[in-house]
């Protein structure tokens, strides 16, 4: 059931309705009334705001039975979540005000010309004197948008917008939103390579599958900043972390379980490649059509990869065939694909994230009691995948240490180092993974990928700190 919330502003006669019989309509129509806000009072008339929860399906007729009952007026209706959204979420603000000609000949003409002139000699300059070292793009085509699909640019801007908050607070990174209205391969690498000069780094977001893999690999190859597709990475990055934490909990390996992934598309073979990576033996990755076998053939260049890798199984099939026995499930495709039965034909103690969204692969009240840990991609219940988890900590790392790239070491330490927020002494089936208001795990996301940068020669600076640290 969706839950909505509602601002409603009623003007009142209190010669013919009492406060009480509004409260009861909105009782009976199935609502919460969580707030009441006073706008305007008087001897004979009020006019008040009042705040209710009620089911999506029962917004009208609420509405309805307050416009008809004697005494009242409806004066208009508000969705908080519109309200925050009104004129964007963000914005841009200058460091210092320009309060004279003295201040504006040094941040424009003629003094910037100096500076202009610096970083023409030396482009390694942008680095200390603009924007760029603390700055990225979140760019979208609008292809793939949250559970929502191709709903275009103009429609992507308020997620873009979010996660570029989400960038400054939890990361202190100046993100800025850029949606593309084109769909053409070509045209959104070139417009991007246009683009990233005064960018630090470039996050790729809610572009669809197969196409989001060759606009990542070729700008990785194109350009000399991060370049990092959260719809794969971040998922697969957040799955390793709680996928660690929950092998904890069962006392079992990563070498020895045998993991159904079902969903092979970005997100899906991100993940399979960030679990062979950390040392899985027995995968089952599968999609709509049955499983991706080793030794098979498949026109997906990412499927024919995974196709050549010896871990993965060769037994052609079906999800509810291949689960049976698996120790993991790991879903990233569509809600309502499974039911008590298929989980109860797992392993003992078996882990299940079932990450499709809104709706995941199967409710938690049909697989809580038949598994050891469940998680999903959603915030009402325990163990929640969030990307969140990563995006901040990863760049934040990437851009102290000029990352030239955003390679698997650092996407694997990322995991790890997500994954050991959660103590050995607060681990249980309840909480494999932390919260994302959590201050440790920007810190510690941070720290962890600037020293797999380092190792791998693919920082071009070493922070101070970490200097002293790795001397």
């Amino acid at each position: 059931m969706t839950i909505s919330s509602l601002i409603i502003r009623l003007e009142m006669d209190h010669r013919l309705v009492q406060f009480g019989e509004i409260a009861s309509q909105v009782s009976h129509a199935g609502g919460d009334m969580t707030s009441i806000d006073v706008i305007r009072s008087g001897k004979d008339m009020s006019v008040r705001d009042i705040t209710v929860h009620i089911n999506d399906s029962d917004e009208r007729p609420l509405l309805r039975r307050l416009e008809e009952l004697q005494g009242t007026k409806l004066i208009h209706v508000s969705d908080p979540v519109f309200l925050v959204h009104l004129g964007g979420k963000i914005a841009t603000s200058p460091k210092l005000m320009v309060k004279n000609r003295d201040d504006l000949s040094k941040v424009y003409t003629p003094g910037v010309a100096k500076v202009s002139k610096a970083i023409h000699e030396n482009p390694d300059k942008a680095y200390s004197l603009t924007i760029k070292r603390n700055t990225i793009a979140v760019i979208t085509d609008g292809t793939a948008v949250l559970g929502l699909g191709d709903i275009g640019p103009y429609a992507a801007a308020p997620v873009m917008e979010g996660k570029a908050m989400l960038f400054k607070q939890l990361a202190d990174v100046d993100a800025f939103p850029l949606c593309l209205d084109t769909q053409d391969t070509e045209e959104l690498i070139r417009t991007i390579k246009a683009v990233s000069p005064i960018f630090g780094g470039i996050n790729l977001e809610d572009i669809s599958s197969p196409r989001c893999f060759e606009i990542e690999r070729r700008l990785m190859e194109e350009l000399d900043i991060p370049v990092f597709h959260d719809d794969q990475h971040g998922t697969a990055i957040v799955a390793m972390a709680g996928l660690l934490n929950a092998l904890k909990v069962t006392g079992k390996e990563l070498s020895d379980v045998r993991i159904v992934v079902n969903g092979i598309g970005a997100a899906g073979v991100s993940i399979c490649k960030m679990l062979l990576a950390a040392g899985a033996t027995r995968l089952v990755p599968i999609d709509r059509d049955g499983a991706i076998v080793f030794g098979g053939a498949y026109n997906n260049p990412m499927w024919q990869w995974l196709a050549m890798q010896p871990q993965v199984e060769g037994t052609p099939g079906r999800l509810k065939e291949l689960l049976a026995g698996a120790d993991v499930f790991i879903g990233v495709s569509r809600g309502g694909l499974l039911n008590s039965k298929d989980v109860q034909a797992m392993s003992k103690d078996s882990i299940v994230f079932a990450m499709a969204n809104p709706t995941p692969e199967i409710e938690p009240e049909e697989a809580l009691p038949h598994v050891r840990i469940f998680a999903t991609g959603r915030s009402d219940l325990p163990n929640q995948i969030n990307n969140v988890l990563v995006f901040p900590g990863i760049f934040r790392g990437a851009l102290d240490c000029r990352a030239r790239h955003i390679n698997e070491a650092m996407k694997l330490a990322a995991a790890r180092a997500i994954a050991s927020v959660v103590s050995d002494e607060e681990l249980n089936e309840q909480y494999i993974i932390p919260s994302i208001f959590n201050e440790q795990v920007v810190a510690k996301v941070r720290l962890a990928v600037i020293e797999a940068a380092i190792s791998t020669g693919c920082a071009r600076r070493i922070p101070p700190e970490i200097g002293w640290k790795m001397a």
